[in-house]
This record gives structure tokens, C-alpha cells and sequence, in this order.
């Protein structure tokens, strides 16, 4: 397998549809946000990029709805197997760290059922209190993924779940996959913010406020659309009236450019634990970023 990974807004997309041309491949999307319908502009899910090249992983649930990473890596599997037995190159692309780690990595997990006297227990806490809980009970490499309370809770929720069930804590042992190449678009902090602000604009002038509004009036919770963060979080407020415009273009504009930075820090820990990770820089030109890519395989 082709992992190709970085920062938002280095191109990662562009990079693994080439790679796909080039190589037999077929797309398998590790951003946690694109895997919802309705979700297009503030994911940057750009289908049409894609051509004839087929993706996976995309538009696969509902808005509102809490994928988790247990299902993530279920669904992983089946679609890497059918890739794979088709005699294709699967192509992993995308941002969540968490998501390309465990994938890389063989980990797989048991289900981990909901626990409601946790999660009244826990309701009301703040995000400080709820990390400090949860670094008590586990490794915290970074929060990426305590970025919310809820999301906080639910890994909480998780990790007493094993405590109580020590034999399906095993599962989360890695068994790491073989013959994979991972390579990272790398880009400098200048460019990356901004193309950060570029895109931002062009997806606001592209309608991102019609679609948060769209989909509270198809019925999603707000509060569940602030859950995914970022783009849905900020213009969930300002739709709400919680912010004004100004205010929420700027405050999302700065929150983007913290999540690029986490992103990157997600990316040197997996160095230091391990993985190698062949950085290619983002303005490469497209024959030779393909060439390059042949050559590590």
C-alpha cells in the first residue's frame, strides 16, 4: 500500500490521484470528516479531482451521526481487501493521523458499547478537566483527538471499557502491515498559510454557509455539527448567532491553522515511533513526484 499524508492544504489529493494513475491504484480516503454525505465544501471533498480514478471511504454515513475510528478501521479492511483482490493498488490518503497510525500500525478494535452512567457522570466537565482524566488512564500522544468534550468523553469511555475487559484490550495490540510506503507532502508554514486563507475564502464564496444552514434544516443537531469541528463548529455558531461573520471567519481562519500544526506534530511523533515517512515537497512537479514515488516502492 501508498500512503499518501501531510498537513491540510499541502494538495494531498492531487498527489494520490496522480499516484493512482500511474500505478493501478484506487483511493482510500483517511479524513474523518469526508466519510459524511451533505459535508462537501467545508471537507474540501473536490470529487471531481478525482476523475475516473474510484475512492472509497467518502459519503459512506449520515451527517450527525459519531463515526468512530473502531468503525473506521472495519470498514478499512473490507474495502483494502476488495482493492487488493482485484489486483489494485490501494492508495491511502489523507490527514487524520489517527487514522493513517492505526491503519499502518495493524491495530484493530473490539466495540466499544456506549456507557450512559459515564457519560452523566462526566457530563459538564471541562475539556481541561476531561484530558487531564484521560492522561491518567492513557498515553496521550497529542490532542488531535480530544479537540471536544464529547469526543474527550468518548475516549475515556473507552479506555475504562478495557480496564474492564482485559481480554479484548489484546486486540489493540499492533500487528504492523507490510510493504507499505508512506509518503508525506510536505509544505512550509509560509505557503501553507496561505493557502490555507485562499481556500478558506474560495469555500466561503463557494456557498459553505448554505450548506452548514442545509443541514440543520435537514435536521442535524447543531450541537452535532459543532462536534466535527473546525469548518462545521465556527459556521454552526455564526448560523446560530452565536458569532458574527467577522469574528467567525477569523476564529476559524486561526483554528485552521492550529489543526495544520497538531496535524504536523501528529506526523514527527509517528517518526519517532517508528514510522518512516518520505517527505516530498508540495510544489514538486507531477511527473516527477509519481517517478519519485516509484522509485521508493
Amino acid at each position: 500500500m501508498i500512503v499518501i499524508t501531510g498537513p491540510t492544504a499541502s494538495g494531498k489529493t492531487g498527489r494520490a490521484v496522480d499516484v493512482a494513475k500511474a500505478l493501478g491504484g484506487e483511493v482510500i480516503s483517511a479524513d474523518s470528516r469526508q466519510l459524511y454525505r451533505g459535508m462537501d465544501i467545508g471537507t474540501g471533498k473536490d470529487l471531481a479531482e478525482y476523475g475516473d480514478i474510484p475512492y472509497h471511504m467518502i459519503d459512506i454515513c449520515e451527517p450527525g451521526y459519531r463515526y468512530n475510528l473502531y468503525e473506521y478501521l472495519r470498514d478499512f479492511d473490507t474495502v483494502y481487501n476488495d482493492i487488493c483482490d482485484r489486483g489494485r493498488m490501494p492508495v491511502l490518503c489523507g490527514g487524520t493521523g489517527l487514522y493513517v497510525e492505526s491503519v499502518v500500525n495493524g491495530v484493530r478494535l473490539p466495540e466499544v458499547p456506549e456507557n450512559t452512567a459515564l457519560r452523566t457522570r462526566l457530563k459538564g466537565r471541562s475539556l481541561a478537566e476531561l484530558t487531564e482524566m484521560l492522561s491518567r488512564i492513557k498515553v496521550l500522544h497529542n490532542t488531535t483527538d480530544v479537540d471536544s468534550c464529547q469526543r474527550a468523553i468518548r475516549a475515556i469511555e473507552i479506555q475504562m471499557y478495557y480496564r474492564e475487559h482485559p481480554d479484548e484490550a489484546v486486540l489493540t495490540e499492533p500487528h504492523p502491515m507490510k510493504n507499505v510506503t508512506i509518503v508525506g507532502v510536505d509544505i512550509d508554514r509560509e505557503n501553507r498559510r496561505r493557502r490555507i486563507t485562499t481556500r478558506l475564502k474560495k469555500r466561503l464564496d463557494e456557498g459553505m454557509v448554505d450548506e452548514v444552514k442545509a443541514l440543520i434544516d435537514g435536521g442535524v443537531k447543531p450541537d452535532d455539527l459543532i462536534y466535527y469541528g473546525l469548518e462545521y463548529k465556527y459556521l454552526t455558531l455564526y448560523v446560530t448567532g452565536q458569532l458574527q461573520y467577522d469574528d467567525m471567519v477569523s476564529q476559524l481562519e486561526i483554528a485552521i491553522h492550529q489543526f495544520a500544526k497538531r496535524q504536523m506534530t501528529w506526523f514527527r511523533g509517528m517518526e519517532r515511533r517508528g514510522f518512516t515517512i518520505h517527505w516530498l515537497p508540495w510544489d514538486m512537479g507531477q511527473s516527477e513526484f509519481v517517478e519519485t514515488v516509484k522509485k521508493l516502492l
